[in-house]
């Protein structure tokens, strides 16, 4: 199997990356994790009684004798440096079958849902069951875009990964900001600071330190991104018109969890592309949240929104809603046209939160390359 050096190289010989030497720095220590993984034994699957359903809903705790597994990382840096993509060639590269790269705000679903059902089963300690399950099932786990932004969350990740660690997992995270300013000027946040100890201790911290943002580098398109009103509107009713191709349009509801989003536009082009239609206020103006926007990434392959407008912290939760909707669209590649108050770099230029549109900005610009979206 390639190391995740000779995998790097062989995208920039088919001019699929273009060599930079911050990420080229990193990759002997991407490629030493490899083989410590190829080399290290499985660690052993915990005893609780019943299986891994019986773990997931309140089984006992196993051994408490740690495990000492090899050394994960916590890779950061600014937006568009190739973080994501050299954790993913680490896990192409990883020789084992127990590996899962996941996205932060999905994970974040699937662990609250198995703390509901731990919970509904009366587990003292939720967490313990749901981080088992994950141990027995993973020797290798990497998380994209670690972000906290609520208490909650920090003490259920902190709890979470003291379990894995304690049961051998490597972890490898990236995150736009160094682990002190995870959380940062969050509430309560001395209660984080423990997990910010422990990711100092049981990871090697590195700053993937490049100049450059590649997302910018591809060629935009100007039907993906209209600026100016009233003109805009009518650029999204053309866009409409042209990839529907006459195609019937109908409302789309999504059942989630008990509740239901609408998308008020959907239609299936003929040539089988599922294309949906929604205002931004409907989208960011209801207290909606992470299992939202997943349920409409993975019900379209391209959303049009429009009227996004300009952000700052007089809107503030719309537009931490509008950030977790992108990541939501990025990671399931869904394509994007939307018309906007002002270009991505210029929709939120102050107050709280402008730090983290920085990423949100550079997705949306890489979103609007020609070759953007999902494959087929």
């Amino acid at each position: 199997m390639p190391s995740v050096s000779q995998l790097y190289e062989a995208r920039v010989a088919r001019g699929e990356l273009d060599p930079d030497p911050a990420q080229r720095a990193l990759l002997p220590r991407l490629d030493a994790l490899v083989g410590e993984l190829a080399a290290a034994p499985p660690a052993p699957v915990t005893k609780a009684r019943g299986g891994w359903l019986s773990r997931l809903v309140g089984g006992g705790p196993a051994d408490a004798t740690p495990i000492a597994g090899p050394r994960g990382l916590y890779i950061w840096g600014g937006v568009g440096r190739g973080k994501s993509m050299l954790m993913d060639l680490l896990v192409e590269a990883a020789p084992i079958a127990q590996k899962r790269r996941v996205h932060f705000h999905a994970f974040m679903q699937e662990v609250q849902a198995g703390l509901n059902r731990a919970r509904a089963e009366g587990a003292q300690d939720a967490v313990r069951p749901v981080a088992e399950a994950i141990a027995d099932q993973t020797r290798l786990f990497c998380f994209d875009e670690m972000q906290i932004t609520d208490i909650a969350d920090a003490m259920v990740v902190g709890r979470l990964f003291q379990v894995l660690f304690d049961r051998g997992v490597t972890i490898v995270t990236t995150s736009n900001r160094v682990p002190e300013d995870l959380y940062k000027d969050g509430l309560n946040r001395q209660l984080f600071m423990p997990f910010i100890a422990l990711i100092r201790q049981k990871l090697d911290v590195i700053e993937l330190a490049s100049p450059h943002d590649h997302r910018q580098d591809g060629t935009a398109e100007d039907d993906r991104w209209f600026v100016t009103p009233p003109s805009a509107r009518k650029a999204m009713d053309a866009a409409w018109a042209r990839l529907t191709e006459g195609a019937p349009a109908a409302p789309l509801v999504l059942p989630i969890k008990g509740r239901e989003i609408a998308i008020p536009a959907f239609a299936t082009a003929p040539d089988g592309q599922r294309i949906g239609r929604i205002g931004f206020w409907d989208l960011c103006g209801r207290p909606y949240g992470p299992a939202e926007y997943l349920a409409i990434a993975d019900a379209v392959d391209l959303l049009m929104i429009d009227d996004i407008p300009q952000l700052s912290s007089a809107n503030y939760n719309e537009a931490k809603r509008f950030v977790t909707l992108i990541d939501a669209l990025y990671e399931a590649r869904v394509k994007l046209i939307a018309s906007a108050a002002a270009q991505p770099e210029s929709l939120y230029l102050e107050g709280t939160g402008s730090f983290e549109f920085e990423r949100t900005a550079s997705r949306l610009r890489e979103m609007m390359d020609a070759d953007w979206g999902k494959a087929g």
